[in-house]
């Protein structure tokens, strides 16, 4: 039987790959596999002299950068616990979490860190500046007299020099904690989710299973962030596993840094969410598309395919035009996108998953995979519809197996909201399921609105017609006095290049109301458009925080 263990292939790899460039901070340095186990050990003896045991809580919270990664490494191949926090969270969200997850060192980035207050965290031991792994606060004075023989007491260790025989990482176990990972959702609930090491080995075996292309040596770009657990699995832990090279971006990943990026770097893999691909989509092809010239050429079969052909090898190449596929995953995608992307033959798939699975729970690969699904159920897991009729009627998904969490932190009534005693997992979204097993998302069941005479609505399918027509850049359908509004915010790069003034906006977007309805049934009609004034708030996933916004009607 193949040993299941997270930190023994983490291992295998820096031995393996330990001449290769593993981490670059984009525009910055470069750290080899053998500068990472270095790093690695030098944290382990931090560690060691702050007096943390194995099975403490280790809190990280930064931009990307190779540091951050190298931290999150250190601390699961100590026997230490990771609890990765988002640097979009709020302070006051921020201190919950440290002192919740009862973390005893904390690992900050510059930035993060100016927003904190120690005195909010008593209960910390350490904190350490990740930028270049200096000590804001120490446990004590012993401590600090250590930390700055840290260089000593590495070289005395190690006599000889640090080699891969000096690597030598925790013995885990497939049930043990291994990361606390603090849910940012649309709803608004933050919940600490425990991974076991299951979970872990479990996604990166899926990922070795299927995404047979990335070989020592190939480069990818971190852009999603990594304190969450599809960016950290996907763009990070695996590519470590197989030897890549990986580029932190380590700044906000804008459209135009991402492509600037992808020409450099040309990724061999490109893991993404949809809004990426929509922005790019809605602002470099879009225009093109909509000239009536090209549209006249797209009518007709011969000319129609070389243009199809011609737009696949333009959107490719702003990818870096090296990537095997791009993996699409984290929120809904935009159907009018999905469709234009299958015609002309592009190199995406679609997954789903969630923190509680770490994330995986479908895929397929592109060139099999079905218009509008997220693949299949993957390897260790199961899935079902909770439905009498999974492949017509909508009901809420269920999935188990070792990428299924281990609970709540210290919230077992959550957890037993969620989890059955048959290990099953009700994941909250809604989707049926074909005859092969491919999965169709409709929604979150939380987000479900119940029209006048019982008729589910999902607003998430009105939201992708609506963020499709001009001037819209994003929208978001909400419940009033029993009647839909849409809130629109408006693309207003675009109204501003065209000169439109507020009034013509909002004419514009009634327009858009009164089409959009023609297409929708009675029950799901709009009754009215409210502009919103600024991007909606979003969650990692981009995916928008819908509960800041359904009071918004009723107060503006």
């Amino acid at each position: 039987m193949m040993k299941q263990s997270f930190l023994y292939d983490l291992e295998q790899a820096l031995k393996k790959n330990w001449e290769l460039p593993a981490l670059t901070d984009y525009k910055g340095k470069t750290y080899y596999y053998k500068d990472v186990a270095e790093k690695i050990a030098r944290i382990h003896l931090m560690f060691e002299a702050c007096g943390l045991k194995k099975g403490d809580k280790v809190s990280i919270i930064g931009r990307n950068l190779s540091n951050w990664g190298i931290t999150f490494l250190a601390t699961l191949s100590y026997g230490a616990v990771a609890v990765p926090i988002l640097h979009e969270f709020k302070p006051d969200n921020v201190h919950h979490i440290v002192n919740h997850s009862e973390s005893k060192v904390l690992f900050a980035g510059d930035v993060a860190w100016e927003a904190l207050s120690e005195d909010m965290m008593p209960d910390l031991e350490t904190i350490v500046l990740i930028n270049d792994f200096s000590i804001l606060k120490s446990c004590s004075k012993s401590f600090s007299n250590c930390y700055e023989r840290i260089e000593e007491l590495f070289k005395k260790r190690y006599l000889n020099g640090f080699a891969p025989k000096d690597i030598n990482y925790h013995k885990d176990q497939p049930e043990e904690l291994a990361v606390i990972n603090y849910t940012s959702g649309t709803t608004g609930f933050s919940k600490g989710v425990m991974l076991p090491f299951r979970s872990l080995w479990s996604n990166m075996e899926f990922a070795r299973e299927v995404l047979k292309e990335l070989q020592p040596g190939d480069s990818v770009v971190s852009m999603l962030p990594m304190a969450h657990m599809y960016g950290l699995s996907f763009e990070f832990l695996y590519e470590i596993q197989q030897g890549c090279h990986i580029y932190f971006l380590t700044r906000m990943p804008t459209p135009k840094i991402i492509l600037e990026a992808f020409a450099e770097i040309k990724p061999k893999l490109v893991v993404a969410v949809p809004l990426i691909i929509e922005k790019i989509y809605k602002k470099q092809l879009l225009p093109i598309l909509s000239k009536p010239f090209i549209k006249m050429m797209m009518r007709l079969p011969i000319i129609d395919q070389r243009i199809r052909k011609k737009i696949n090898a333009k959107l490719s190449a702003a990818f870096g035009g090296n990537f095997y596929e791009i993996v699409v995953g984290g929120a809904a995608f935009n159907p009018e996108v999905e469709d234009f992307l299958k015609k002309i033959g592009f190199r995406y798939t679609v997954g789903y998953g969630m923190t509680e699975c770490g994330p995986i729970i479908t895929y397929d690969d592109w060139k099999t995979t079905r218009l509008y699904s997220c693949g299949k159920v993957v390897p260790r897991m199961e899935l079902k519809i909770n439905s009498p009729d999974p492949e017509n009627v909508v009901g809420e998904i269920m999935t188990r197996g070792a990428n299924v969490m281990l609970g709540y932190y210290k919230n077992p009534e959550a957890t037993a909201e969620v989890l059955d005693d048959n290990g099953w997992l009700y994941t909250g979204d809604l989707g049926v399921m074909d005859k092969d097993g491919y999965l169709y998302i409709k929604g979150r069941s939380k987000n479900m609105i119940l029209g006048p005479s019982g008729q589910n609505i999902y607003p998430e399918e009105i939201e992708a017609r609506i963020t499709n027509m001009d001037y819209v850049s994003e929208s978001l359908i909400v419940e009033h006095d029993g009647k839909l509004m849409a809130l629109i915010y408006p693309d207003y790069e675009q109204t501003d290049k065209e000169g439109l003034n507020a009034e013509e906006i909002e004419n514009i977007m009634e327009e858009h109301r009164k089409l959009i309805n023609q297409t929708l049934p009675q029950y799901s009609q709009i009754i009215g458009v409210k502009i919103y004034p600024e991007e909606f708030e979003k969650t990692p996933k981009k995916s928008i925080k819908r509960f800041m916004y359904q009071t918004y009607t009723k107060n503006s």
